[in-house]
Order: C-alpha cells, then structure tokens, then sequence
C-alpha cells in the first residue's frame, strides 16, 4: 500500500494511480489491534468524486457498514485500503478506477473510469476465530471463592462498543444488574466473561459479536456485528444452595460454654456488603445488640451464625440473601438479594434459666462455719462485665463492704453467691441478668448484662432472725423491766436502757443485730420500745418481739 500524500478532496491531481493512496490522518495512541484478511469489520465513510460531489455516505443511511476484508466482498480498492486500520483511526482513501468501479461505472451513480475518494473511521473488528478477552483491571487480595455456573451474582457494568461509544450502564440506573450465571439468561460472552470472578474483582471484558446480539444487534443502541466492551465491578454473589458460612476470627482458649438455642445473646457486630460497604454497626450507637438465638427474633442467617459462639469470640458470618432479606433488601442500605457479611464480637450470653455459676478459688482448711442468712458479712469484690470491662470494687474504698444476707441490700445473685462461705474463703461468681440488675441494667452497668465477681469474704458474724434487733441466748429474765430499770426509779430512759443491752452483749446473755454501728441498733430498739416517743419506756410499754408476735396472731384470729 501506498502511504501517500494528501487525500480527498484537496488532495491535487497525482496523475495516473496505480494503486490506492492511503492519508492515515487520525491514529489512535493506543492500538490493540489491526485489521487483517478475513476480518470481519464494521466503520462509517462518505464517498465522494474529486469534485467534493458526494455519491454515497453511511452516515446519511444511519448506519454502519459491516464486512469481512480480502474476500471481495468490497471493490478491490477499499479492501486494500482498510487493511491495517486501529478502531477509531481515520483515513482518507483515493481508489483509481480500475481498482474501483472500472470503465463500467455504476449506472446512475459512479460513471466510468471515476477516481474514487473516501473518508473511513474503522468502528470494529473481530474474527470468527476470535475469543472472549479478559482482563484483570483490580483484584482483591482476599479471594475465597469465584463465580461458577448457577451463581446469582449482582454487578456493576458500563457497556461501549468497540471504539468507545457507551451503550447501557447499570450505575446511570443507580442499582446493580442481578442475574444468574450460565443458565442463558445473560449473552454468551458475559456468561463466560464473570466465571472466575470474585467480589469486588474489576475486570474489562472485550465480547465477539457471535458471543453477544449477532447479526441483528440489539435495538438503536446494539448495531447489527458488534463488539461489545463491558467494564464489570462484581459486588457480591451467591449460591441458592448456599448456607451460612462462618469464619472464626478469634476464639478464646478458654471456653466453657457455647451458645445454644433459647440462649440471650449480647454482642456487638459491623454489618456490610460483600463490596466492603457498611450498613450498619452497633458501635455506632455505643449498644450491643440484645436477642434471643435460634427463636425467629433476628433473621435465620444470624440464628444460624451465632450458634455456638463463646463469650469474647470474633466470628464472621456470610449469611445469603434468601437466609436475610431476600430479593426485597430492606431499606435504603440492603438492596435485594444481597449478600450481608457480619463481624461478630460476643460480649456475653446467659439462659433464663441459668442459675449462679460459683467457682472456689481458695478455701481454709477446717472450715466448719459459713455464711447463712442474716449473717453480717464483711467482702471484698471485684465486678467486672464478662469481657473484661471493670465495673466496680470495694478495693477503691477504704474499708470492706458490709451487708447482713437475705435483707435484700445486694442483687440476689451476689447474696447466693456469699452464702455457705467460710471468713478467709475466695470465689469467683458469673451472675446472669435475672439474678442481677435485669434488662434495664443499673448505673454503669449495661441492661442485660452479665456479672463477673471476685469475692474474698474478711468475716462473718452471725445474725439474728428477720424482724429482731437483738436475741437472747438463753430465756430472758423473768423480772426484765425491772432488772432494766438500774436506778429503780420507774422509768427507763435511753442511756438505762443502752447500759442494760451492753451488759448482756457483754456477759455473753445475748446478741444484737450485727452491724457495724451498734449504737445504732441499740438506738432503734429504744425507738421501738418508746411507743409514745416520750423518751422513756414504761412497764407497759416493754415488750418481747415474741410477745407482740403473739399478740399479732391473736388480732388476726
């Protein structure tokens, strides 16, 4: 081929040509690819004589013309003149008449012996040889699994034509394109083109006409023998026989108890899309997320996820979407049939019916008296959530905690928990939401949740029944108001009646409620005693507590 001066119109009179000048005067900075015999080719020209006079012009038809190059199917001078073209170059073409039309013309259009000129721009190129082209544009580094046939997978795509000019985009229609793979519902060459892919794989896949619409292109937009580029972002996919899959991120060495079904589960957890997008996080609101497992409270992917997990494990759970929200999605950050990955932290769990865990970490040898109720106790304590959290301890004050068993002054796990212990005994105790501060949880401690306690018991003294402020040991004194009244003048007033109850402390006669004021003890049962609150007690005022219990029963006869 001649690589000539000017062409078309202007281009002068070279005289007598003996084969086709070619002006290559538009070439692309990037060519992949040249056309070659056998080719078949789609491009766009205007035909016309020396004189600028125009015989024939695809743009005027609306389009394009498509061909295979060296077969003769073209006059011999334009198949000469498109062999080596890019896509998208442009060239001006000046065909002598004998490789033209000749000395026979066309009638009515080309008369004899006429130079021909011609303005070309090559559109396509293909081979019936030819394959899919596949490039890799972006991979993620973790890849655990590949698109094969039947997956339903959910892509964003920009579709050109071979040079470049855009004919559909999922991202102008702001959702992805959801379809299954290899089960025809998609063209050939994209059926191919999305095997092997992974989500959030970039890739450019270059489809054959025979691997896409054909011969009969597809409305305005497809042209009849087109090459089809799609630039594919794959967001996620799945399987319909798809289960959940779990991936243990960390679990504990330790780990006494798996959850199970009936199971409150208390967890924190990011959720997002295949393609890293986050929908949603319960560290975003400063909240676990509180439920019961394997009963429908959540959707059945999670039910199924969070079946066995231990306190502190990280999991990752892939839940389908026909095992989450399905084809509908839900809301605005879930779109349908999308694939939801959850990284799961279990903060804790507990059954309703889980009872105190105790643990002995240390015992005294010869331990012949614990703890009962009423007892007054001395502890020391560590309160931490199950995660390691530290809530409270009595460490930070200056002296031990104190609390008399069974009156209701500590949450009812913590009390059983202190019960049948020996002075010098240490325990560790897992006290769950029922037995602690509940739903609503307590200031600092979060609703739900469950208890860690150190406890070391300091000492114990024994108690008295409900209801009494001091008991005898033994019968009381048969005269007792008037061994109470010590200056024998009738009366009893506060400090008679405090010297009276330590002399019997003293002696060993009885004992008082245990407490760590006991004048104050001493100070209420003078209160009690003093019925009309003169500051005094009288004979009738004095009373057993066993006498006004009787006298109770009798008025409730």
């Amino acid at each position: 081929l001649l690589l000539g001066g000017p062409a078309a119109p202007g281009l002068g009179d070279p005289g007598p040509l003996e084969d086709v000048v070619i002006d290559r005067y538009y070439i692309p900075k990037i060519c992949l690819r040249e056309v070659q015999m056998g080719d078949f080719i789609r491009y766009h020209y205007n035909g016309t004589f020396k004189d600028g006079k125009k015989f024939d012009s695809s743009y005027d038809r609306g389009a394009t013309v498509a061909g295979v190059v060296g077969v003769g199917r073209l006059i011999t001078g334009m198949d000469r003149g498109l062999q080596g073209m890019c896509v998208n170059e442009r060239r001006h073409l000046i065909v002598p008449p004998h490789l033209g039309y000749g000395s026979i013309g066309v009638a009515g259009l080309i008369p004899p012996d006429a130079t021909l000129y011609f303005d070309v721009v090559m559109l396509d190129i293909w081979n019936k040889n030819d394959k899919l082209q596949i490039t890799t544009l972006s991979k993620p580094e973790r890849c655990n699994r590949t698109v094969e046939n039947s997956d339903f997978v959910r892509y964003h795509y920009n579709g050109t034509l071979l040079d470049g000019t855009p004919f559909d985009s999922s991202y102008s229609k702001d959702s992805t394109y959801d379809t299954y793979v290899g089960t025809g519902w998609l063209i050939k060459g994209m059926d191919q083109g999305l095997l092997g892919m992974c989500a959030g794989e970039k890739r450019s896949i270059i489809i054959p006409p025979f691997l896409a619409y054909g011969e009969k292109g597809y409305g305005t937009v497809i042209p009849p023998q087109a090459s089809l580029v799609f630039s594919v972002l794959l967001v996620d996919f799945h399987n319909p026989k798809d289960g959940v899959f779990l991936e243990h991120l960390e679990v504990p060495e330790s780990c006494k108890r798996r959850a199970v079904t009936g199971d409150f589960v208390r967890y924190h957890y990011n959720g997002t899309l295949m393609d890293g997008t986050l929908f949603d996080s319960s560290y975003s609101r400063n909240h676990t997320y509180n439920t019961y497992i394997g009963k429908g409270y959540i959707i059945p992917g999670m039910d199924q996820g969070l079946q066995g997990v231990c306190v502190g494990e990280r999991r990752r759970v892939v839940v389908p979407p026909h095992l989450a929200y399905g084809e509908n999605g839900a809301g605005d950050k879930i779109p349908g049939s999308a694939v939801l990955i959850f990284d799961v932290h279990i903060i804790d769990f507990h059954n309703p019916a889980d009872p105190v865990e105790i643990e002995t970490v240390y015992r005294p040898e010869g331990c012949n008296v614990t703890t009962r109720d009423r007892d007054f106790v001395r502890y020391h304590y560590n309160c931490s959530l199950l995660d390691g959290t530290k809530l409270f301890s009595s460490h930070d004050y200056e002296k031990p905690q104190e609390v008399t068993l069974g009156t209701n002054k500590v949450i009812e796990g913590l009390n059983s928990g202190l019960l049948n212990m020996c002075a010098g005994e240490r325990r560790v105790l897992i006290i769950p939401p029922h037995l602690g501060h509940g739903e609503s949880g307590a200031r600092g401690v979060p609703g739900s949740a469950v208890l860690r306690f150190e406890v070391e018991l300091i000492s114990m003294e024994e108690g008295v029944p409900e209801g009494y402020l001091f008991i005898w040991h033994g019968d009381p004194p048969a005269s007792l108001y008037e061994q109470m009244d010590l200056n024998k003048d009738g009366e009893i007033p506060a400090d008679e009646f405090s010297t009276f109850i330590k002399t019997q402390v003293a002696e060993g006669k009885g004992r008082l409620m245990p407490s760590s004021d006991p004048e104050k003890v001493i100070a209420d049962m003078f209160r009690n005693q003093d019925r009309n609150q003169d500051g005094k007690i009288t004979s009738e005022e004095l009373k057993l507590k066993s006498d006004e219990d009787q006298e109770k029963i009798h008025e409730e006869l």
